[in-house]
């Protein structure tokens, strides 16, 4: 319950900037089945382990929203006899998706290091319920050929910001491009490890919390002329953003929000040239963000990338 009712506190302040079409805490795993969702362990020898609800010692924080057991976890029981290979999913239903939308989730490695590498893939499959679900061992994609990111693709120790699986819980977001239009997808988390099991080098436990899919909207009063009057440059940034109003406008402030509707920082106009402003974005994580300029008579929603 602690976590819908947060996840309902920040999309009630963020209606107008971005729309919620899916999401999903893992608060109950169970339930999951009568929802849509498919898993299957195709990892090579087949092991037990399968995605499972979250909770134990790895990860004593709890997930990254809401409770201990608040997330979804998968291990290196995956595979067995010693040495094998890791393919283990866990599936959406279907939701109609297009180009534009962010797709984003938390996760993390359970424990404190990073002594075996871990790697998690996310997949898509645009045959909607039709989809066919992997099948033949480790190998198998089904129709989810789609790998739209990897986290710790090179199955590297390092916990650098560029390389290596997180420890801490770190928030992963990918911009649906390439679609023909409205189109019906299922989508795939796939704990996908070689040389990993109870003798390998590689695997230990990685666990999935937070994970949604939100649609920027442009408010009623935008979305006929937000194109033409407002200019946010460049398209992504590193420590500054540029913000213009090409209608002479005044600029009142300025919010910045997460794709998943948190808001991380409000700047006021500078007196000296309401209708530009420059905002200090160095201190945010890399990552999609939905900023609102907010005039006397009008608001409007762009889009940039933090490097």
């Amino acid at each position: 319950m602690k976590k819908t009712l947060l996840a309902l506190s920040m999309l009630s302040s963020v209606t107008a900037f971005s729309q919620v079409i899916f999401s999903e805490g893992f608060d109950t795993f169970t339930s999951l089945a009568g929802a849509g969702w498919t898993s299957t362990n195709q990892s090579t020898p087949q092991g037990a382990s399968t995605w499972s609800q979250g909770g134990g010692t790895a990860f004593s924080t709890g997930g990254q929203a809401g409770g201990a057991t608040s997330f979804t976890l998968c291990n290196y029981n995956s595979t067995t006899g010693g040495t094998g290979t890791i393919s283990n999913w866990l599936i959406t239903p279907a939701v109609t998706l297009k180009n534009g939308d962010v797709i984003s989730f938390y996760t993390r490695k359970g424990g404190t290091a990073n002594t075996y590498p871990d790697r998690l893939e996310f997949r898509l499959s645009t045959q909607g319920a039709s989809s066919t679900i992997p099948s033949g061992g480790a190998t198998g994609l089904g129709s989810f050929t789609n790998l739209a990111l990897s986290v710790n693709p090179d199955l590297t120790t390092s916990t650098s910001a560029t390389t290596g699986y997180p420890i801490t819980w770190t928030q992963y977001s990918y911009t649906v491009s390439g679609l023909s239009g409205d189109t019906s997808v299922r989508m795939a988390f796939r704990y996908y490890v070689t040389n990993a099991g109870p003798d390998g080098t590689n695997s230990d436990i990685v666990g999935v919390d937070t994970f949604a899919v939100t649609r920027p909207v442009l408010a009623v009063n935008e979305a006929g002329n937000a194109s033409k009057s407002l200019a946010v440059y460049p398209s992504i940034a590193d420590n500054e953003l540029n913000v213009s109003l090409k209608n002479g406008q005044q600029i009142l402030g300025i919010s910045i929000f997460d794709m998943s509707g948190k808001t991380l920082s409000y700047v006021k106009a500078d007196v000296k040239d309401k209708s530009n402003s420059v905002v200090d974005v160095s201190g945010l994580a890399s990552g999609n963000y939905i900023i609102n300029v907010v005039t006397k008579d009008a608001k409007y929603t762009g889009k940039f990338i933090k490097k």
